[in-house]
């Protein structure tokens, strides 16, 4: 799987792999129809402006995980990327292909001296996210209790996580 950093014209490509990651449940926060053109465009130009977005593409050129997060812009939160999301196609979830994204998105968090802190939120439920995010460095800072409405009318926590280089 090769890594490299996503450009505005992969838009359409980042679009179809979250629409397929969106049809499993909990796969993103939203929901396949919740994912369009707009909410893809929004999150790439900010990203690739003033953050980091970067692609797994496999042998074939096929887009399989997308990582992205970017700073809120204000002076105040210069120092901060966030709403960090990642994605992997579900064909490799469980391959590595996650770890391999996040870990090409910390380098690039290191070799950016202004970053001093990454933040995420991830759903409760979700122990192997949460788990893999503690094994890069994040730390849980609390819980938002209810904030997460299931398709079953259920409610979950969020997590808030960051990263602060020390």
């Amino acid at each position: 799987m090769q890594v490299r950093s996503a450009e505005l014209e992969d838009a359409d490509g980042i679009l179809a792999l979250y629409r397929r990651v969106a049809r499993l449940p909990g796969g993103l926060a939203r929901l396949e129809n919740e994912v369009d053109e707009h909410y893809v465009e929004n999150f790439l130009a900010r990203s690739v402006a003033s953050g980091i977005c970067l692609l797994a593409v496999d042998s074939a050129g096929e887009l399989r995980g997308e990582i992205h997060a970017y700073t809120p812009g204000i002076y105040c939160f210069s120092h901060v990327l966030s709403e960090l999301t990642i994605a992997v196609d579900p064909a490799v979830q469980g391959k590595g292909v996650g770890r391999q994204l996040f870990s090409a998105f910390m380098l690039g968090v290191r070799q950016h001296a202004r970053i001093t802190r990454v933040e995420l939120i991830a759903r409760q439920s979700n122990a192997k996210a949460i788990g893999l995010y503690e094994s890069l460095g994040f730390v849980a800072e609390g819980t938002l209790s209810r904030r997460i409405r299931n398709l079953d009318g259920s409610f979950e926590a969020d997590i808030p996580m960051a990263w602060t280089r020390d």
